[in-house]
């Protein structure tokens, strides 16, 4: 067969499917290093007709809760907390969501796969030593012994927006069973828009309180490390050691933390790491901190509390950039015009986050600041 009849009898079959694929549309060969319409990925855009965002969370946030669920809630009293319905809700818009995480570090913690093979504050890789010994001297991994026996627990994370200011929320958000609070929030000549009630106060070094006097009695301090010098702050305060040395934290940190080893929590690096990575989509970055990757307190408490409450509410949360003379803060004479560009936040793409999960009804937002 002679050269050019060779060519000629190869590319015709070529021609024959290409006007097949490029005509009818009903031919997709999947191209390398592309993702198949059956795939997600968040390097990739919406696919044509998915029922999906990039995040894994549905486009159509108002989707209902099953027959049975529906039943469930509904017969319910008004008031009655309602077992199981944070997760309900949030698998009902995102199915890849797993209830089961624990709150806080036990002495099982190395046995936790999502997070031992990552530095802080995605996990707690070469900090295992140093955390085995403060767990081991705190002895206590839970709640308290009344609310972990609660069979159905209502939890409010309490923000630091001056958007709570001259609410007089304060007595509806002492209702709740749990009532968490971030860094160094007071509590004390605010009752009347924040409450009294302190369960626990999230925070790490250069955000926990620097005064001992103006701890509340009968709180968890919840430690949140961001990274590994962070653990060795915390050994020396629950040792009751002398702080040595502040080299490496980024402005002035706590010397002392007027609490017993007893009540003093190590909050599970799992929240930090899922909702950067998987309900914001923050840059991976290997699984380092990076720029733009690392998501705030506020949102780390409502991604714990998903897993460990069974109805959850938000108060004092959302930044107005459009009001720039609204105080930032309810304790403080800030602006909301003080808020420069974040180096770790995305405040963009969090608050995206957190209006689906209102828009859900997942979570209740006392202030509409979301």
């Amino acid at each position: 067969m002679k050269p050019t009849h060779k060519l000629l009898f190869f590319l015709c079959p070529m021609l024959v499917l290409g006007f097949i694929y490029y005509s009818s549309g009903m031919l997709h060969l999947p191209v390398w290093g592309q993702k198949t319409q059956l795939e997600t990925d968040s390097t990739v855009g919406r696919f044509v007709g998915s029922v999906y965002d990039k995040q894994g969370f549905l486009l159509q946030l108002d989707t209902k809760l099953s027959q049975e669920l529906t039943y469930k809630y509904g017969n319910l009293s008004d008031g009655v907390c309602k077992p199981g319905y944070a997760a309900a809700k949030m698998t009902a818009i995102y199915p890849k969501f797993i209830k089961p995480a624990p709150m806080f570090l036990d002495r099982n913690f190395k046995r936790l796969a999502k997070v031992n093979s990552y530095l802080p504050p995605f996990g707690f890789k070469t900090q295992e030593r140093i955390i085995d010994s403060i767990l081991t001297t705190t002895k206590n991994y839970g709640l308290g012994e009344q609310l972990d026996s609660r069979s159905c627990k209502r939890c409010i994370i309490v923000g630091n927006g001056g958007i709570l200011s001259n609410k007089s929320l304060g007595s509806r958000i002492d209702e709740y069973d749990v009532v968490v609070r971030l860094n160094e929030a007071p509590v004390s000549g605010y009752g009347k828009d924040v409450g009294t009630k302190t369960t626990m106060r999230i925070t790490y070094p250069e955000g926990a309180i620097q005064k001992p006097d103006s701890y509340e009695k009968d709180s968890l301090f919840v430690f949140s490390a961001f990274k590994p010098l962070d653990f060795k702050w915390l050994r020396q305060m629950v040792f009751k050691e002398k702080l040595k040395g502040t080299e490496g934290f980024w402005k002035s940190v706590a010397h002392y933390v007027p609490r017993e080893p007893t009540e003093i929590r190590i909050l599970n690096p799992y929240f930090i790491q899922e909702a950067a990575f998987q309900f914001i989509g923050l840059p991976f970055n290997n699984g380092l901190m990076g720029k733009g990757n690392i998501p705030t307190l506020g949102t780390v408490a409502i991604t714990m509390a998903l897993h460990n409450c069974d109805e959850v509410a938000v108060a004092g949360f959302g930044y107005d950039m459009n009001t720039p003379h609204a105080p930032l803060h309810y304790y403080e004479t800030f602006k909301m015009s003080a808020i420069k560009e974040s180096w770790t936040h995305n405040i963009a793409k969090e608050k995206e986050f957190l209006r689906k999960l209102v828009r859900a009804n997942v979570i209740t937002d006392l202030t509409n600041g979301i």
